[in-house]
């Protein structure tokens, strides 16, 4: 593993212990996107690490279904390690140097791009956990990183629809909170730390 990968590999972690600890009788739960159950959630992330996988090998991405659970069908644990695995498999040297699109920046290395990427498993690791009773607490690294990552990409996706209006945080919020309600998500100031 490439040191500067080591976020979005403790990101990919993160999001494999809560598809990990989610109940069997929790995969229809509804989560906090909209339309979205738990299952929805999980297949959507696998999605993305085979669109990470097209982009890596420059073949096309698979179609996005309707309903994303259809990539977490059956045994969602297995089809999240399935394709973690071969996503890892093909981020070769040269695969990282590859450019992509990356919205208004222009054409970045894949290496920059999965930088960048810590978001969407992270905020998904939130929602999931949300979505089946699991403890919601986020790193604090992978969240600072996220929220600024979150600064540069919200608006495009605004524009797009892909993402609701940002709430208000709470008075003195942490900056997991302050994260979520920056990307439309109503969430309880997390658990404070105690001090080391």
């Amino acid at each position: 593993m490439a040191p500067n990968l080591s976020g979005y590999h403790r990101a990919l972690d993160l999001f494999e212990d809560m598809v990990g600890g989610v109940p069997g009788d929790r995969w229809s739960a509804p989560s906090p996107c909209p339309e979205w159950t738990a299952r929805d959630v999980t297949g959507h992330v696998i999605a993305g690490q085979y669109a990470i996988l097209a982009l890596a090998t420059g073949r096309p991405a698979p179609d996005a279904p309707c309903r994303p659970g259809v990539f977490a069908a059956d045994d969602a644990l297995q089809a999240w390690r399935t394709a973690r695995k071969e996503c890892d498999a093909a981020l070769t040297p040269e695969a990282l140097r590859r450019p992509i699109p990356f919205g208004t920046l222009g054409e970045v290395p894949l290496i920059d791009f999965l930088g960048a990427s810590v978001l969407e498993p992270l905020v998904h690791s939130w929602d999931l956990a949300r979505a089946t009773g699991q403890p919601a607490r986020l790193d604090p690294g992978l969240v600072h990183h996220a929220f600024a990552t979150a600064q540069v990409v919200a608006a495009g996706l605004r524009r797009d629809g892909r993402l609701g209006p940002a709430l208000t945080p709470p008075r003195g919020a942490d900056e997991q909170t302050r994260l979520l309600a920056f990307l439309g998500r109503a969430a309880e100031p997390a658990a404070t730390r105690p001090a080391d």
